[in-house]
């Protein structure tokens, strides 16, 4: 009998074919920051605990949690990824990252996630907010859930 196999860079194309991501530098508590985000640009982001991240390193499984929040009326979901778990980072090639914001159902062309990092860089203790491209993410996969 013929094994399935799941083929993970093709799952990983298709998924991120409408999304757009960022990286977010700020040396601050996940829940602290997701607060600040609440409060400071009126989204409801809540903990999504069967969307967390799971990694297994040796003998051991990291988590990762994830946070979302969808806009009301669109198809634009937002997704806020924790970067570090004990020393070891989700995306172990953006180690100086602390946060990862996809934007997934973003219409081609659209200017919204300027000005997102635009307000981003205006937030205490955010001390760096840039886009990330395709080709600057090895571990594409691990965003996947």
């Amino acid at each position: 009998m013929p094994q399935l196999v799941i083929n993970n860079q093709m799952l990983a194309s298709e998924f991120f074919e409408d999304a757009l991501l960022l990286g977010i530098q700020c040396p601050v508590k996940a829940h602290r920051f997701v607060w600040q985000i609440n409060r400071s640009f009126g989204y409801a982001f809540a903990y999504q605990q069967e969307a967390e991240i799971q990694v297994k390193v040796l003998n051991r499984t990291y988590l990762y949690p994830v946070y979302q929040c969808a806009e009301p009326n669109m198809e634009l979901v937002h997704l806020l990824y924790v970067n570090e778990n004990d020393g070891k980072h989700l995306l172990p090639e953006l180690k100086h990252i602390d946060f990862l914001w996809l934007l997934k159902g973003l219409p081609p062309h659209n200017r919204f996630h300027i000005l997102l990092m635009q307000e981003l860089r205006k937030l205490d203790q955010v001390q760096l907010v840039l886009e990330l491209t395709n080709e600057k993410i090895k571990n594409k996969e691990h965003l996947i859930f």
